[in-house]
């Protein structure tokens, strides 16, 4: 379970802090309905861009924005059906769109639901603590964000070869970035650099690891978990049936969802998806690959890998290859004369580059299941190709002009040839398999115990006791609000 003992002299100085700059945190139910946040916040909304650096931002950590850039309130839930035009099989394809998020991507959900809980308890001291965000990228991003709208200091740290809109935006937000070697499948290095930093710097830092935290599993479970079952309500039909989720595995917190649509939709399926150049999930193996926003070499610690039912692995050339057909002019062009409705094809630029994988893993999915038009898959784009301009660029810089027979390739091999190949459909010692592989990374080398790692296995409360934590832990950020004074 989440610790949320309370140290009472350090959240004494929170709320002072809090209380000086003007804070108020949203509770998970605003954020999941954000109908119940207060006229006052949804008035001071409207003079304050989606962007800024701004506390009442807070508020905008929620799939429900208005999706403009400046000022706006709230509306449904964000999301996108693609035509069977594009994506070459019947079945209905949901994506929820995470670029009306500040910073563009839903990571600032993420890292609230890390970072929160330790402020209400008064576990982290702003006035004394910095809060270190491990990334291969958004996480990093959203949580530089989020401390400086709860007024900490924060530290950084992601790969070097990481585009460099992350690093240019963090130069100007965070409060220390360190680059460490590699690409976006050498996560250990980032685990490194953490305990370099507790060992040079004391307890002074504190560590908000992705990948161990339960906060980011808790958050997706709960709000994009509900966003989806939102969306899913009202667009199915009587005679659809749900079928699953597809989730790139990332850091695994926003996998999380996979735990309530299936409490929801008891027969649906979680597909856990990962780079075909790394593949550890399907062949226990290793590497580099192209899919920034997805972490790998390792098993993340809040993975519920019992309720993963198939692994897909996706060549990373795939993916590459659709970011020059969605987003070069020409691209575009070609595939409006195939018949893909251009009010479609003007919101491809809404998938980042793991936005564009997702996307491939439902069509993946829907081919194996053979699934047909009154079956439904939900997914997510974590972020828009507005963060990666300078992929684009240096895609240009080394292949040339996009012609309209690289975009036609791209469409037919990419998209329309789509096989299942490099999948596995899981059973109960397939599952025991990947589960065992976080032993290596997270009792040897991460400081987890042998205990733990056996009862999120077999302990039958084990993830169920985490997701019953959420109303306690809206109560104490409504005593925690009213400590400050601020919402009289």
């Amino acid at each position: 379970m989440l610790d949320l003992h309370i140290n009472e002299e350090q959240l004494k100085r929170t709320v002072q802090r809090a209380r000086e700059r003007n804070i108020i945190i949203p509770t998970f139910e605003q954020m999941k309905h954000p109908g119940l946040i207060p006229d006052r916040v949804k008035q001071e909304l409207g003079d304050i861009g989606l962007w800024d650096v701004d506390p009442r931002n807070l508020f905008r950590i929620t799939w429900k924005n208005e999706p403009v850039a400046e000022g706006g309130t709230y509306g449904g839930v964000n999301w996108i059906e693609w035509p069977s035009e594009l994506t070459g099989v019947p079945t209905r394809i949901i994506q929820l769109v995470g670029k009306w998020f500040p910073t563009g991507a839903h990571k600032v959900g993420a890292t609230f639901g890390c970072l929160v809980p330790r402020l209400v308890t008064g576990q982290f001291d702003p006035t004394y603590h910095k809060a270190v965000w491990p990334s291969t990228g958004n996480y990093c991003r959203g949580g530089a964000y989020d401390s400086a709208l709860l007024a900490c200091e924060s530290i950084a740290i992601l790969p070097e070869e990481m585009s460099r809109e992350r690093f240019d935006w963090l130069a100007k937000v965070a409060g220390e970035v360190i680059a460490t070697p590699g690409c976006e499948s050498n996560v250990k290095e980032i685990f490194d650099k953490c305990w370099e930093l507790k060992e040079t710097r004391g307890d002074e830092v504190y560590i908000f690891n992705q990948f161990d935290e339960f906060g980011n599993y808790l958050w997706h479970y709960d709000v994009t978990g509900h966003a989806m079952v939102e969306v899913l309500e009202q667009v199915m039909r009587d005679h659809d049936d749900f079928r699953g989720v597809a989730l790139t595995t990332g850091s695994a917190g926003t996998i999380g969802c996979g735990d309530y649509l299936k409490q929801v939709f008891p027969t649906s399926k979680v597909a856990a998806g990962e780079a075909l150049q790394c593949p550890t999930l399907l062949r226990n193996g290793f590497g580099g690959h192209r899919i920034e926003g997805i972490g790998d070499k390792h098993v993340p610690w809040i993975h519920n890998v019992q309720n993963t039912d198939l692994i897909i692995a996706l060549d990373d050339n795939n993916t590459m290859g659709l970011v020059r057909l969605f987003n070069e002019p020409v691209g575009q062009e070609y595939l409006v004369k195939q018949g893909i409705p251009e009010s479609y094809v003007e919101k491809l630029d809404l998938l980042g580059i793991s936005g564009i994988a997702n996307l491939l893993m439902t069509i993946k999915m829907a081919k194996w299941y053979e699934m047909d038009e009154n079956d439904v898959l939900v997914t997510v784009a974590t972020d828009s190709m507005e963060l990666y301009q300078s992929r684009l660029q240096e895609m240009h810089e080394e292949h040339g002009e996009y012609t309209e027979s690289e975009a036609a390739a791209a469409f037919e091999r990419y998209l329309l040839g789509q096989d299942t190949a490099n999948m596995e459909e899981l059973g109960y010692w397939d599952r025991k398999r990947v589960h065992n592989l976080k032993y290596y990374t997270w009792v040897e080398q991460q400081g987890k115990t042998y205990e733990e790692i056996q009862a999120q296995w077999y302990d039958d409360d084990y993830w169920t006791n985490f997701q019953e934590q959420i109303p306690e832990l809206d109560e104490l950020i409504k005593e925690f609000n009213a400590r400050t004074g601020l919402l009289d």
